[in-house]
């Protein structure tokens, strides 16, 4: 049910559509050849009016209430309006994040179920323990363990898998718009043990160059790196302008066309940034291609839908991998996977099962009321003496009853799971229960267009939001925030990269903004903001920010205390479908509350008088 100030703006806005001059209706195609500078302009023109407009918020207290502040909202994004069938499903099937009043802005990905699936299980328990005809559950549920395999032997059309792998992945290869004609898929633990079996597997000894386009520190990308370097590639990576970290064109350009145009090696391109929410060409893909790279596209930080736009029929990079996790909100445990383009299989290095660390099995899980789905090891575990990770062979045997007659009925029991159905699992007293990617149900019913207006809206009211903060009784207005990346932008993806800093200029340490955060029901990210390239005009903050990293402040580990690699540490927020305007108001009041010169050591205070624990909050 929508709050009843989301349907009064909604009648508000009814009312005065008419004489409003509201922004024009958004492109129904994303192309950014339809983008007009003009439609830019007044898109700016509109995020700026959404809250008053040539008005300062220098007290938190000064701030407007959630219903007033969505009425400013909904006049200036009345088009916002038409997205309420994502508020409809987050009421009904994610219930948490209101009921809760957590705000999960930390972790990016595809979710698979939703928390209406999540509790089923327990619900379906309660009704069959009354029932001789128990309902079907709504989903499977799984656990991840290690798989004793080899990459080569996962990347075959004769795969064994079991009917959960093969209707899971086929799911997400067609919410991803992706041919199994065209791509193998493998499942991976999670997103650095796709990279890494990538870089293991990637002829770096014929294909030197390693190239990389990141704004932003990766762990799994930095894996990749190391791996790579081990094996003797030539580590490159692109650079981004202060401070809008777009990417310097001529030096990427550069690197690209070198002066050969075969074997040149392995470009790593993500669309967009996860951290600073800017937005790169597609035809850095396609200049890659044409001079010789093999292309890997991370689509880690698209968003549901994305895919849609990109063309993998055009492009068709060689490899490409992605994350997707159970529950949003709340269970953000999940796999990484990596595709791999069958026509470039061929070339990969033969690895072995210790180089091919991190492929993984899903392995269902007791989900439902009626009984139980058991997993059994493939023919290569068997021969490889066991399960890899958590499952051994004799836990095997000791799932299906034990006894060394049980081979057979480990057989004969894989064999009837194989010859299901692939849209249903069999449970222990016969009856079937469909499998439900719920989490990926709702985005395709939401479409492309309806999410990405829906963020773009969202993320550039708070982009607005946190710029007019500015501390009081300050001279020359300070802000309270520095945004690094794109600001307004009718084309930036739905993430942010931000700092705090306080009366006297001094930035306040991300992990305390996180933890305070996370106090106030809210989760927020940190990065580290990184190949920043400065201009000559913004060389007095170059060497701000050497001192600041030779202090081994606002850094994530103490490796960079040496200066040797500058950046930035920052608070990060990812905004995903499910993301509503009360998520990025809280965020804004809760950022807000840092204009009062003592809110940190008042937080302390409070937390003490309510006899809570004590977190140690520097």
């Amino acid at each position: 049910m929508n709050s009843p100030w989301i349907k009064e703006a909604s009648e508000a806005c009814s009312s005065l559509r008419c004489c409003l001059n509201p922004l024009p209706s958004l492109p129904k195609s994303l192309d950014r050849s339809n983008n007009s500078a003009t439609f830019q302009y007044d898109f700016a023109t509109a995020t700026s009016s959404s809250l008053y407009p040539q008005t300062q918020f220098n007290n938190h207290e000064a701030l407007p209430k959630l219903p007033e502040a969505f009425r400013s909202f909904a006049k200036a994004f009345p088009q916002y309006l038409q997205t309420v069938e994502a508020d409809q499903i987050r009421a009904q099937e994610y219930h948490h994040l209101s009921h809760s009043k957590h705000v999960c802005l930390d972790y990016i990905g595809h979710g698979l179920f939703s928390h209406d699936q999540h509790q089923w299980p327990e619900i379906a328990a309660s009704i069959a323990s009354t029932s001789t005809n128990p309902p079907p559950s709504k989903h499977l549920n799984f656990k991840i363990s290690y798989k004793s395999a080899t990459l080569n032997s996962q990347i075959g059309d004769d795969v064994e898998e079991s009917d959960f792998e093969r209707k899971l992945r086929r799911r997400i290869m067609g919410f991803l718009n992706i041919s199994e004609d065209e791509y193998f898929m493998v499942f991976t633990a999670n997103q650095p043990s796709a990279f890494t079996l990538a870089a293991e597997s990637y002829p770096f000894q014929n294909n030197r160059d390693l190239l990389t386009v990141y704004d932003h520190e990766n762990e799994a990308v930095e894996a990749m790196i190391e791996n790579s370097k081990r094996r003797g590639a030539r580590a490159l990576s692109a650079e981004f302008k202060w401070p809008k970290l777009r990417i310097c064109n001529g030096k990427l350009r550069q690197m690209i066309v070198g002066k050969k145009k075969s074997n040149r090696g392995l470009f790593v391109f993500p669309l967009q940034s996860r951290v600073s929410g800017a937005r790169y060409s597609y035809q850095w893909m396609s200049m890659a291609q044409e001079n010789g790279w093999h292309v890997l596209l991370d689509a880690s930080a698209l968003g549901p839908k994305d895919m849609d736009t990109l063309g993998l029929s055009i492009f068709r990079p060689d490899f490409l991998i992605c994350t997707c996790y159970k529950v949003f909100g709340e269970d953000p445990s999940g796999f990484g996977c990596l595709f791999i383009k069958k026509s470039h299989a061929s070339m990969l290095n033969s690895l072995d099962i210790s180089s091919s660390r991190g492929i993984a099995r899903l392995i269902p899980s007791k989900e439902s009321a009626a009984g139980t789905y058991t997993e059994q090891p493939s023919k290569l575990e068997l021969q490889n003496g066991g399960l890899a990770g958590s499952s051994s062979f004799s836990e095997a045997f000791h799932r299906t009853g034990g006894g060394s007659s049980n081979f057979d009925e480990i057989e004969q029991s894989k064999n009837r799971v194989e010859s299901s159905s692939s849209d249903h699992i069999e449970t222990r007293n016969g009856w079937r229960s469909e499998i439900e990617f719920k989490g990926l149900d709702h985005a395709d019913s939401l479409g492309m267009i309806l999410i990405n207006n829906r963020l773009r809206y969202l993320t550039n009211w708070l982009v607005n939001a946190l710029l007019i903060l500015k501390h009081p009784h300050s001279e020359n207005g300070d802000q309270l925030i520095t945004i690094y990346g794109p600001r307004i932008r009718f084309d930036r993806a739905p993430a942010l990269a931000f700092n705090v800093f306080d009366w006297k200029g001094e930035k306040v340490d991300p992990v305390l903004v996180q933890k305070l955060a996370d106090r106030h029901g809210i989760s927020l990210g940190c990065g580290f903001i990184k190949n920043i390239w400065f201009s000559d005009r913004h060389a007095e903050k170059k060497k701000m920010l050497e001192r600041e990293t030779d202090r081994g402040e606002g850094t994530p580990g103490s490796k960079r205390r040496d200066g040797s690699d500058g950046g930035i540490f920052v608070v990060a927020a990812n905004l995903g479908f499910l993301t509503n305007f009360e998520d990025v108001y809280r965020v804004w009041a809760f950022v807000s509350r840092f204009l009062d010169a003592d809110f940190v050591e008042k937080e302390r205070w409070r937390y003490a008088a309510l006899n809570q624990k004590t977190i140690e909050l520097i």
